[in-house]
Parts: C-alpha cells; sequence; structure tokens
C-alpha cells in the first residue's frame, strides 16, 4: 500500500465503514425515529462523512482506532454524498449546525454534543457519554 492509501484511503475503496467500530449504517429518514427510541435507554452516536473528502475520511480512520464504547452506546454511520436529505433532516431535528464531517451524541431524543473536522475525537466522547 503507498502512502497515500495508508495516510487518505485507497481510492478503489467503497468507504464503507470497515473497523472495529459495530456502525449500522444510517440510509432512511425513518431510522431517525429508531434512534430516539434508542437514545433513551443508551446513547447513539452518529457519524457524518463525506466520502469525497479526505479530512472527512482521516477523521473516521481516526475515530475508529480510538473508539472503545461498543458496549456503551450504538453507532450510526451517515454518507452524507449518498443520503444528503438525512443529514438536512438529522440538523433541523436535533438542532445542529450541518458540518462534514460531524459527530454527533444522541441522549433521550436530543443532540447533547456535536463536533466537527479536528475537534473529532474518541476520548473527548467518551466523557460525555
Amino acid at each position: 500500500m503507498s502512502f497515500f492509501n495508508s495516510i487518505f484511503g485507497n481510492s478503489d475503496n467503497t468507504d464503507s465503514p470497515k473497523s472495529n467500530v459495530n456502525w449500522t449504517e444510517l440510509t432512511d429518514i425513518l431510522q431517525l425515529t429508531e434512534i430516539d427510541a434508542i437514545s433513551n435507554e443508551k446513547p447513539v452516536v452518529i457519524f457524518k462523512h463525506s466520502t469525497r473528502c479526505s479530512i472527512s475520511r482521516m477523521a473516521l480512520k481516526q475515530f475508529e482506532r480510538e473508539y472503545d464504547l461498543e458496549n456503551v452506546a450504538d453507532t450510526y454511520f451517515l454518507d452524507l454524498i449518498a443520503h444528503r436529505d438525512i443529514s438536512n433532516e438529522i440538523a433541523k431535528k436535533y438542532d445542529v449546525y450541518h458540518e462534514s464531517p460531524q459527530l454527533i451524541l444522541i441522549k433521550n431524543g436530543k443532540a447533547v454534543y456535536d463536533v466537527s473536522h479536528s475537534d473529532i475525537d474518541a476520548v473527548a466522547l467518551k466523557s460525555k457519554v
């Protein structure tokens, strides 16, 4: 693997999440109702990722390396290029400004923490859960 592929990912990669994070792909607006229900029992993390952005890819890979809340929070992955309508609905529903990449923590049906770009940090998230 070349240096650039190790940093930015392989260009023939489908950009689907492949990691030790147990991602649920967010592909339908109706899943936001599911997220609200789950968030009443345990925290839910949404990672909004732009498959066209190398910064987003780096933030995702760094987050996946550091993440260790598997049994504590449910994790949803949104490819916002493919599902911009869901991204827009997240911004409206949870009253967060749309950014990419973006990490949003949902508790009791409300966004209680959101960060983007270099502020995405799994260790910092752990202190918010």
